[in-house]
């Protein structure tokens, strides 16, 4: 443990931003998996037009919450383009066998 003001006040402050951190991180992974189980119900059926404001919604909710952890410095800015694209590919893979 940390003898020094300073780093008894640094330990606390990396604390606060691990935990921080964490809950940006664990609602994007939350959010994805929302979303893959939207574009799941699409895939099994594409003529229902609630599946794809479903996949829509979760689609905004997830790319907005990428965007805000990119913005905070929670995820690196090539990691969240990486999980947008994977969003998209995700559905463009399950579209394109169901049409």
């Amino acid at each position: 443990m940390a003898n020094i003001k300073s780093a008894k006040k640094r330990v606390q402050v990396a604390e606060r931003n691990r935990l921080r951190n964490k809950s940006y991180k664990s609602a994007v992974k939350t959010l994805m998996k929302k979303y893959f189980a939207a574009v799941d119900q699409l895939a099994a059926n594409p003529s229902d037009s609630e599946a794809k404001k479903a996949v829509d919604e979760a689609m905004s909710a997830a790319y907005s919450k990428i965007d805000k952890a990119v913005k905070r410095g929670v995820l690196h800015r090539n990691t969240g383009a990486r999980r947008k694209a994977r969003l998209s590919r995700v559905l463009k893979q399950k579209t394109a066998v169901a049409s």
